[in-house]
């Protein structure tokens, strides 16, 4: 059936033949297993739960620690507070008997109260106006 001249060739395998062809399945190597995954959640919740554990206690005793240090430098504070105080007490008495010089019988720095002991100061006392 060549029309006009034209050869035909016809299409043949290659000398040797063809690859063969891969049918069969192709599944990956099973690495893990269920047994491993399971030990190796547990190992990482062991690690977990120590450096967790481990955590609080460091924790804890660094807040024991900076108790401690607030216990011993609370009579400094409280000293360096109550001479603070004192300055203002005596800063306000002297301002008090500046402003009432002239008025008789007022005694600067007389207390108000009808009792012998000791009373804290309020704020307004202490704090120049």
């Amino acid at each position: 059936m060549a029309a006009a001249g034209i050869k035909y060739r016809q299409d043949l395998p290659p000398k040797g033949g063809f690859a063969e062809i891969n049918y069969k399945r192709n599944l990956p190597v099973r690495v893990k297993s269920g047994w491993t995954i399971i030990l190796g959640g547990l190992a990482a919740m062991g690690v977990g739960f120590y450096l967790v554990i481990s955590g609080n206690k460091e924790r804890r005793h660094l807040y024991r620690e900076k108790m401690t240090t607030r216990l011993a430098i609370l009579p400094l504070l409280q000293a360096e507070q109550d001479r603070r105080i004192l300055r203002a007490l005596k800063a306000n008495v002297e301002r008090e008997a500046e402003v009432m010089k002239n008025v008789p019988g007022w005694q600067a720095g007389e207390s108000v109260y009808n009792a012998d002991r000791w009373v804290p100061p309020v704020p307004q006392q202490i704090t120049p106006l």
